[in-house]
C-alpha cells in the first residue's frame, strides 16, 4: 500500500480543521508545520464565545464577513498564544489566503504556503509573497469523507425535501431545510 505524501497528509489535516468552521460562505482550515510536525491549526470562525455565522448569519461589510477570524490568522494566533514561534515554518491552507492573511503570514516568518484551491488570489498578495521570498505551492487535496453512507444520507434528505414540496409545505420552510442540508454536506 502506498502512503500519501507529507503535503497531502498536512493538507488533509487542514481539510479536517475546515469541518470545524462556523462560516456559511466558505469553510477554510490551516495547519502550521515545522520539521514535519504540526505546531498549530485553525479554521475560520468567530471569536471565542462570540456569535457564529451559522447561527446569526454573516456580518458582511464591503463584501467581507467581519464576524469571522480567518483560518490562517487563528493558526498564527494559536502559535502566539502558546509561545510557539512560527518563523521558518510552513502553512497548509485549504484555499489561497486573502490579502490580509498573506501579510500576516509574511510577518510571522512563514517560508512556504501550501494551498489546495485557488480562491480570489489577489495580485498584490502574489507580489508580496514573491518580494518576501515566501514560496507558494498548490497541493492536490484528497477527498475526505466524515461519517458513513454520506451519499445515501444526501439522497434521503433530497427525497424528503421533494416530498415536502409535493405535500404543499410553504416554500420558505423548504428553503430553510435546504439551507441546513447544504450546510451539512458542504466541505
Amino acid at each position: 500500500m502506498d502512503r500519501i505524501s507529507w503535503n497531502q497528509y498536512f493538507m488533509a489535516q487542514s481539510q479536517l480543521l475546515s469541518y470545524r468552521s462556523t462560516c456559511t460562505r466558505l469553510a477554510v482550515g490551516a495547519t502550521i508545520v515545522r520539521d514535519k510536525r504540526i505546531i498549530a491549526g485553525g479554521y475560520n470562525g468567530s471569536i471565542a464565545g462570540g456569535d457564529h455565522c451559522m447561527d446569526e448569519g454573516c456580518y458582511v461589510i464591503d463584501n467581507h464577513c467581519v464576524r469571522t477570524i480567518h483560518a490562517e490568522m487563528n493558526a498564527l494566533l494559536q502559535c502566539a498564544k502558546f509561545g510557539v514561534p512560527a518563523s521558518g515554518a510552513d502553512i497548509y491552507v485549504t484555499h489561497f489566503p486573502c490579502l490580509q492573511c498573506c501579510k500576516a503570514i509574511i510577518q510571522a516568518g512563514i517560508q512556504t504556503v501550501f494551498y489546495a484551491k485557488d480562491y480570489k488570489n489577489h495580485p498584490y498578495a502574489l507580489e508580496l509573497f514573491e518580494k518576501a521570498g515566501v514560496k507558494m505551492v498548490q497541493v492536490e487535496s484528497l477527498p475526505i469523507s466524515i461519517g458513513q453512507q454520506e451519499d445515501e444520507k444526501r439522497l434521503f434528505i433530497e427525497s424528503m425535501i421533494t416530498s415536502l414540496r409535493t405535500s404543499g409545505v410553504e416554500e420558505n420552510t423548504i428553503a430553510a431545510f435546504e439551507k441546513k442540508a447544504k450546510n451539512l454536506f458542504t466541505t
